[in-house]
């Protein structure tokens, strides 16, 4: 079962905490962040809306190099002047959130946890690593609040490049207005150099664009009169005339935009283990600690209190969760931004995971491993002229949208004016019956003709190519061949396939010569033809009761069943329906198969690194949490530890947006 949009926060952060001074900043609009931190987009304020925390530190350094540079001693009463205040700069938002917890008994979370800690140090007279905890754990906080809104910029970056103007025209004149006030049916401009703002129908002869923000491709898109222009497209060599076909809320660009912002909600399981874990982890901390300082009382002999305590505030320090529920979403932000540099958007960082599993790739042929451009090869009538047989075929598949259809439609040319055409029904898996000038014809498969027992020539079955066979009024009347071609990376896809261990089975509704001859030309090792929809459900069945974790790779519309069964469902050329974003669990923006292989390797380098964070930070943690229990570590280890070891989780997080795949 694909896991759906899940908003469990880490370690109770209901609420959010800000670095002393800094205000409220609104992440990815009508997103909780996954930490529960207020991870903002960006500071607008610069260094100066952090002036309490930087002041605060700024008393702790003069403090240390007047004590350890000049062995310069203060008494009590002078420190206490000092540090009491530079200790509420730091800390301020994060005693108040500590407060407003434990008003609703809620004492399990790192707020409550650092304010013992650093109140707890000045109750024992350490008043200077009493500050600096809360310093340097503020100074945590900003940088990983930073590095997350940088996360979630970049990635909202890539693709929120809609314009905030359009040229439309009105009344034969030009007018510049905002892309919203732009209704369906109206024509715009775009001058070379600017970004199309709506999705819409070229009016000009041609055009061509730089689609390499939508789909990862650099190579330039020529379009001709008549064909699909996307938002975010951008104009390469001529003012151009495009017809708007969607409104701007409902453009593909608006979509996909709206589909990565829901992503980084959608947690991988890797998250809620940590958020689960983190939840068990802070109270037996909390537990731990206590019994640190209680339980030595009844076994050592010299016993100071003072000592233990100071030992169970280095425990409660250093056992801060942070670098995880941090770092570890920003690692999957990661891996979701670079994927969607590579033209692959996933909707959610659950399927990163699930992409690092996949040990089988079940593809459809038509559209996926081939160009789904059909050509008409071969006209054979029997009883009829061929002219008359390309009309009738022509007729019937008119009212099919199907590649195959649309082939036998360009093939026959403007034949269809004065012909009458009725009662076209579509024969699921099969092909198409209708009436055509009076005559019933069939257009479809040889299972067409044979469910309405229609004898027809056996070499019909000997053909190679896709074939439609036609029928009319209950007799055989001859086929057309069709053939499509190759993607020129698909045999590069199945070899890299193979290279990671994964086996290759290739479904299609086309004849099983046909798909034997693509199986062969691409070195798939399996390959099953002559399917409807519901044998494509019993051949995914039988891999999964194999045990096989599979990715199904299609169109994301007819094959729906399927992708629901699949552990991912794949969709080839995501700008070219809705229905594909709706269905698919991943979306790869151009049509080249060679993309799910990135696909895998961005999965599995994202785990790579999200589970070199965990085994870091507890590494780390676990062996300062015995050294403070020993009375080794310092508070100044614990906080250095703490922080030090956040900050690097972070920047081995923020560099798989740098990697290249």
């Amino acid at each position: 079962m694909k896991s759906g949009k899940q908003h469990e926060h880490c370690c109770s952060h209901e609420e959010t905490v800000k670095p002393a001074g800094q205000h409220d900043h609104n992440g990815l609009e009508g997103h909780d962040e996954d930490d529960g931190h207020n991870h903002g987009e960006g500071e607008a304020e610069g260094w100066m809306g952090y002036w309490p925390l930087l002041t605060a530190l700024f008393a702790v350094v003069i403090m240390m190099v007047l004590e350890y540079g000049f062995d310069k001693k203060f008494n009590d009463i002078i420190q206490l002047i000092i540090f009491i205040p530079a200790y509420l700069l730091a800390g301020y938002n994060v005693l108040n959130l500590a407060f407003r917890k434990a008003m609703r008994l809620d004492f399990f979370n790192e707020f409550f946890l650092m304010s013992v800690a650093t109140i707890g140090a000045f109750a024992i007279g350490s008043y200077s690593e009493g500050v600096a905890v809360m310093v340097f754990y503020s100074i945590g906080e900003w940088f990983q609040d930073s590095a997350v809104s940088n996360a979630k910029r970049s990635i909202k970056a890539l693709l929120d490049i809609r314009p905030d103007t359009v040229d439309v025209i009105r009344g034969g004149k030009v007018e510049t207005v905002n892309p919203v006030d732009v209704e369906i049916g109206e024509v715009i401009q775009v001058r070379p150099g600017e970004k199309v703002a709506l999705d819409g129908e070229l009016l000009s002869d041609k055009a061509t664009f730089n689609t390499a923000a939508l789909t990862g491709e650099s190579r330039p898109d020529n379009k001709a009169k008549g064909e699909a222009v996307f938002a975010g497209m951008i104009n390469l060599n001529q003012l151009t005339e495009i017809k708007v076909k969607a409104a701007f809320k409902d453009s593909k660009l608006s979509k996909i935009l709206e589909m990565v912002q829901d992503a980084t909600v959608r947690k991988s399981q890797t998250q809620l283990f940590i958020s689960r874990f983190a939840k068990v982890y802070t109270p037996i901390v909390f537990l731990l600690a206590v019994l640190l300082v209680a339980l030595p009382y009844f076994f050592v002999s010299d016993y100071v209190f003072q000592d233990w305590l100071y030992r169970g505030l280095v425990f409660l320090v250093i056992s801060c969760p942070c670098a995880l529920v941090v770092s570890i979403p920003l690692g999957y932000f990661g891996g979701i931004g670079l994927a969607s540099k590579n033209g692959i958007l996933f909707k959610g960082s659950n399927y990163l995971d699930v992409m690092t599993r996949i040990n089988t790739v079940v593809m459809d042929k038509t559209g996926t491993l081939t160009k789904g451009v059909f050509e008409v090869q071969k006209v054979v009538a029997v009883g009829i002229n061929e002219k008359e047989l390309l009309l009738l075929a022509a007729a019937i598949e008119s009212k099919s949208t199907h590649p195959i259809a649309v082939a036998v439609v360009s093939h026959a040319g403007d034949v269809l004016e004065s012909v009458k055409i009725e009662d076209v029904e579509e024969v699921a898996g099969h092909g198409l019956t209708g009436v055509v000038n009076g005559k019933k014809v069939l257009a479809g498969n040889a299972k067409l003709l044979k469910k309405f027992d229609v004898d027809y020539d056996a070499a019909v079955d000997e053909e190679v190519d896709t074939i439609v066979v036609l029928a009319v009024d209950g007799k055989y009347a001859g086929y057309i061949t069709i053939a499509d071609e190759v993607k020129e990376d698909a045999g590069q896809a199945i070899a890299a396939m193979h290279a990671l261990g994964i086996q290759t089975v290739m479904l299609s509704g086309d004849k099983q010569s046909t798909v034997d001859k693509v199986a062969s030309l691409l070195g798939i090792d399996k390959a099953f033809g002559d399917l409807l929809p519901e044998h494509k459900v019993e051949q995914v069945e039988a891999l999964k009761k194999e045990g096989r974790r599979l990715a199904f790779v299609g169109d994301g519309v007819n094959d729906a069943p399927v992708v629901a069964l699949a552990d991912a469902g794949i969709a080839m050329g995501g700008l070219g329906s809705d229905a594909t974003i709706e269905t698919a669990d991943i979306v790869i923006q151009n049509d080249q198969p060679s993309k799910i292989v990135t696909a895998i390797k961005i999965g599995k380098l994202t785990r790579s690194i999200v589970w070199q964070n965990i085994i870091l930070a507890m590494g780390v943690k676990i062996i300062v949490l015995i050294l403070g229990a020993g009375g080794v570590a310092t508070l100044w280890e614990a906080v250095i530890a703490d922080v030090g070891v956040a900050l690097l989780a972070i920047l081995n997080a923020v560099r798989i947006q740098r990697k290249q795949v």
